[in-house]
């Protein structure tokens, strides 16, 4: 059986995380349910692990990884970036102080990650696996 570990670190304080990455888990969690039915039968297992950042490790939050390798090295044309991020300002009480992860894919800024790219980066990771 093969085994995909997913992990999603994310900024929380006290339970709460911002915007951006409270959608990016959404997706990820739908993406998620869709493999397990996809994979059920080619023996595939996904593991989910749900890493809770405090503000000291904020530069990391919102980023996933794929058995050790962020989703931005598994995708061509990706790679991480930045820009202000009212919701974690809010969170940590500091207006307009923080800057969160984006991800660029091509010519498009995302703070939120897409489900189709985070799709695309597990079945790169597994079909690299199978290979």
């Amino acid at each position: 059986m093969q085994k995909i570990k997913i992990e999603w670190k994310h900024f929380d304080k006290e339970g709460k995380t911002c915007q951006r990455c409270s959608k990016t888990g959404k997706n990820l969690i739908r993406v998620l349910r869709d493999l397990k039915v996809e994979f059920a039968s080619n023996r595939i297992q996904i593991e989910l692990k749900e890493i809770k950042l405090p503000e000291s490790h904020m530069a990391e939050s919102n980023s996933i990884l794929i058995d050790g390798i962020p989703l931005e090295d598994l995708i061509s044309n990706t790679e991480v970036g930045k820009n202000a991020c009212g919701s974690c300002s809010k969170l940590i009480g500091q207006p307009a102080d923080c800057y969160c992860r984006t991800i660029q894919y091509k010519e498009n800024t995302f703070e939120t990650i897409p489900s189709y790219i985070i799709k695309q980066a597990i079945l790169k990771k597994i079909q690299s696996e199978g290979d």
